[in-house]
């Protein structure tokens, strides 16, 4: 540097004049360094960590597959958890911060929680070739089917919640089975046990192979929108942001365009 900043001795060195006039400039530069160290650091760490998320059915089967596989392109250092459970249950465990992240697909959402719509949905009436329906000439009306002994999910599903809403006006009858899985519902279905009402993701299959045939119930809206939920409050973690960006540009075909997820204003 041009001068002397230590002298050294016997007994040890001290600063010289200059010395200590160097020490105090490069305090501060110290100080920023150490900074951007930390900086640097919550980034690796954020960048290898985990996120812990939980999604309704229909979400964790027929999307959140691709949507992980997208994720991990550009994440690959991020451990995920999920669990698979009903849309009012993912709720309640956002809301009690064992979770980051939700994926619902009922029709409202938790009080606490803020919502981006990530995707949309449709739901569709569905019986096995042989049913009355499937070969029926006349519409099926929306009382009809409010007054028709379906197969159902539990009470607390998305798909059931979403259901119950769009027949809301109307008086349902009691399901004739109700089961806790959309495989389960599809086929007992199938089966013949009674028409069910199903996500349009969860049946297209069957409906393609002729297993079963979607019933067309003009005047009812059974068109649903699915969210992310995280607590209402909170900004999301950096890779819940990216499972949301790539939720969203993985859309569902004929879904509209929505809201960008970084926007986080409810």
């Amino acid at each position: 540097m041009g001068a002397t900043l230590v002298d050294r001795g016997r007994t040890g060195s001290t600063l010289t004049a200059a010395g200590a006039l160097v020490a105090d400039w490069a305090r501060g530069l110290l100080d920023a360094a150490d900074v951007l160290a930390a900086g640097i650091t919550s980034l690796r760490a954020d960048a290898t960590s985990r996120l812990r998320v939980a999604a309704s059915l229909t979400i964790a089967e027929h999307l959140l597959p691709v949507w992980l596989v997208r994720f991990a392109e550009h994440r690959p250092a991020t451990t995920i958890s999920l669990d698979v459970m009903n849309s009012v249950h993912v709720e309640a465990a956002v809301l009690a911060g064992s979770v980051d992240l939700g994926f619902v697909e009922g029709p409202q959402v938790a009080a606490g929680l803020d919502s981006r719509e990530v995707s949309r949905d449709r739901l569709v009436v569905v019986v096995p070739p042989t049913h009355a329906w499937a070969r029926r000439t006349e519409p099926l009306t929306p009382p009809e089917l409010a007054a028709t002994r379906l197969v159902q999910r539990e009470p607390t599903s998305g798909t059931r919640t979403a259901l119950e809403a769009a027949l809301a006006p109307l008086r349902t009858a009691p399901p004739v089975l109700e089961l806790s899985t959309t495989s389960a519902v599809r086929s007992a279905a199938a089966a013949g046990a009674g028409p069910a009402v199903l996500s349009v993701l969860a049946v297209r299959d069957d409906v393609e192979a002729g297993r079963l045939v979607e019933v067309p119930v003009p005047g009812l809206d059974l068109g649903r929108r699915l969210r992310a939920v995280w607590p209402r409050g909170s900004r999301p973690s950096a890779p819940a942001l990216e499972l949301l960006r790539v939720a969203h540009h993985g859309r569902a075909p004929g879904a509209g365009r929505g809201t960008r997820p970084d926007a986080l204003s409810d």
